[in-house]
């Protein structure tokens, strides 16, 4: 129970299905710095939100203080990430640390039946299995967040809101009396209070604000200086603060031991194929069928070609269809087939698009 909407009415349901709930709410960091900010989670006032909600429900609530775990698993590993000039993707770590795996032992111990949160994806028994798919609603699905989900975690999850639109959830928590129906969603990232990526960068590693040059990926031309390699990621365009070119320019890449941004013209950003590492697999992979993938959060699945089968930390290789732009080392890229996850992995390196 995250203080928000989606996990509130997830409960309200449980409890109306006349099951025995217990809420769960880990706090994830600093309480006092949360407490008074909106649209956030896990902390400060989303806390009194949840406890609040189970008050009304008449459910048991506990909280968990999880802040180091988050602090070294996602906290952490987001700043190295961005001073390795790497494009991360904290919320997906979360969930596949503090959130699933920290949760599922808390959930076992307390000998639950299952576990059941808010996310917008679907969970649905396939031949072989439950099978993960994306949301009925696609302006909500959550599966790109959720493609580290396990085979074994996936047998024990339950996400009832899948088939909802947010306008019925909102409904459904007005008609439960929840304080929460109105509740504005979460922005950003909940320990980026105001979206200033760069700042909590700085703060957790000061060196990643030493500067250096923009330099034309094609050329080789210094075009200006930068404040550090952590304000800029591929595919960026605005702020790069170098007027005068004949075009428009994006950041190609970041190289971050030399702390140059390269940028050019918006071609350069095209490319053919990714290697993706550290790869999960949930269910088989089918054969035959056409597969898609997500590289960032808010693309449209893209057709690839699958070279080698995801699962236990292989390496693979997806090569696009079509050219792909903004593919960046340190996101996540999600495999589909059709409406169903299959897994994916991390964004190790890219290869540029060569043909017509």
């Amino acid at each position: 129970m995250s203080g928000g909407v989606d996990s509130s009415v997830v409960a309200g349901l449980a409890a109306a299905s006349g099951a025995e709930v217990i809420g769960i709410t880990l706090q994830l960091y600093d309480y006092g710095a949360a407490t008074g900010r909106k649209g956030a989670c896990c902390a400060g006032d989303d806390i009194r939100d949840a406890r609040a909600v189970a008050d009304r429900l008449g459910i048991a609530h506990y909280v968990f203080d999880h802040e180091s775990r988050f602090r070294e698993d996602v906290v952490d590993r987001f700043a190295e990430d961005y001073l390795a000039g790497r494009t991360p993707i904290p919320c997906i770590r979360c969930n596949m640390g503090p959130k699933f795996t920290d949760l599922f032992a808390m959930a076992r111990d307390l000998g639950a039946d299952c576990l059941a949160t808010g996310h917008y994806v679907q969970r649905i028994e396939g031949v072989n299995g439950p099978e993960l798919h994306r949301a009925v609603d696609p302006a909500r699905d959550q599966s790109y967040f959720l493609y580290g989900t396990t085979d074994e975690q996936l047998a024990f999850l339950r996400f009832p809101l899948g088939g909802l639109p947010k306008s019925d959830v909102r409904a459904i928590a007005a008609s439960l009396g929840l304080g929460v129906a109105a509740k504005p969603d979460s922005q950003d990232i909940c320990f980026v209070p105001d979206g200033d990526y760069a700042a909590i960068v700085t703060k957790v590693r000061p060196e990643g604000a030493a500067p250096g040059d923009i330099v034309h990926a094609a050329t080789g031309e210094v075009l200006g200086a930068h404040r550090g390699v952590i304000h800029y990621t591929v595919g960026q365009r605005r702020g790069l603060e170098i007027g005068g070119q004949a075009e428009p320019l994006y950041v190609i890449a970041l190289d971050a031991p030399g702390r140059r941004v390269l940028v050019g013209p918006k071609a350069l950003l095209a490319v053919g194929a990714a290697l993706i590492c550290e790869t999960n697999r949930i269910g088989p992979v089918p054969k035959g069928t056409p597969l898609t993938a997500k590289v960032r959060s808010l693309a449209k699945p893209v057709p690839i070609v699958l070279e080698g089968v995801p699962g236990e930390g292989v390496t693979c290789t997806m090569r696009f269809i079509q050219p792909e732009f903004g593919v960046a080392p340190g996101q996540a890229a999600v495999l589909y087939a059709g409406e169903r996850v299959i897994g994916g992995g991390w964004i190790e390196s890219t290869t540029p698009w060569v043909g017509s």
